[in-house]
């Protein structure tokens, strides 16, 4: 099966697991790409779906060896695992990041819809993601709204700032790529 017919095929059978209406655009996929740390080296990838953001992770250098996916769709796996059979596929959420072992990531790369998931939900996932990375760690995470995705109070209590790319107007619908960094102290060196 391809690609998009896994993805309509899911879209279909499982809409608020998929939560969007096509997969992502190379424009939106090449923007979170690029804001990996070009010293990053181990990266987890919440939310793959069909794998258009592990494409353009692979494309910028990493290895497929030292790229972990957590995906909850079983079908959305098995399209991962038959394009990408170096990259480990966990079918486990994004709050089981520990399953990937203890070495730090450096930067966790998330497609999932934090808009629409409770806070709680939200808190479980972005506090995995940071117990996992290292400490100049950094979770990017792609919008369709017009404000963080990341509630600001959970921001504030995870200790986060962010920075933001423009807009990706090549992208149905148009998005925005949050990057998500430990705040620094201002006595901090």
């Amino acid at each position: 099966m391809s690609e998009l017919a896994a993805f309509s095929a899911q879209l279909l059978r499982r809409p608020r697991e998929v939560s969007a209406i096509a997969p992502s655009s190379l424009h939106l996929c090449r923007a979170m790409a690029a804001q990996i740390p070009r010293s990053a080296r181990r990266i987890a990838e919440f939310g793959p779906g069909t794998g258009n953001v592990t494409r353009a992770i692979i494309d910028v250098g990493i290895e497929p060896e030292d790229l972990s996916l957590f995906e909850i769709n079983p079908a959305f796996c098995q399209v991962l695992r038959a394009t990408y059979p170096a990259v480990a596929v966990f079918n486990e959420p994004a709050e089981m990041l520990a399953l990937a072992g203890p070495a730090p990531f450096d930067a966790v790369v998330s497609g999932l819809p934090l808009l629409s998931m409770s806070a709680a939900t939200q808190e479980a996932i972005v506090s995995a993601a940071f117990s996992g990375l290292g400490e100049d760690g950094v979770y990017i995470q792609f919008t369709y709204g017009p404000v963080s995705p990341l509630r600001e109070t959970i921001a504030a209590r995870l200790g986060l700032g962010y920075t933001r790319t423009r807009r990706i107007w090549r992208n149905l619908p148009p998005a925005t790529v949050y990057v998500y960094r430990r705040a620094r102290s201002a006595a901090s060196p």
